[in-house]
């Protein structure tokens, strides 16, 4: 059965774990109503993605 030799340092630990701790993915505008919305995603405000309406919205 493998057993460590040595006890793994914090900041080998920390490296490891260093993808949990990125920054959250930036925000784009939609190019129809200038509202800020998620890359490559529909925009929840007007329901336009890559120059067309995806999702029927209604503005009230």
């Amino acid at each position: 059965m493998a057993v460590p030799k040595r006890r793994t340092s914090r900041s080998r630990k920390n490296k490891r774990r260093a993808h949990d701790h990125l920054a959250a993915p930036g925000r784009s505008t939609c190019p129809q109503c200038g509202e800020p919305k998620p890359p490559h995603r529909v925009c929840g405000h007007c329901g336009f993605y890559r120059d067309r309406t995806v999702i029927d919205t209604e503005e009230d």
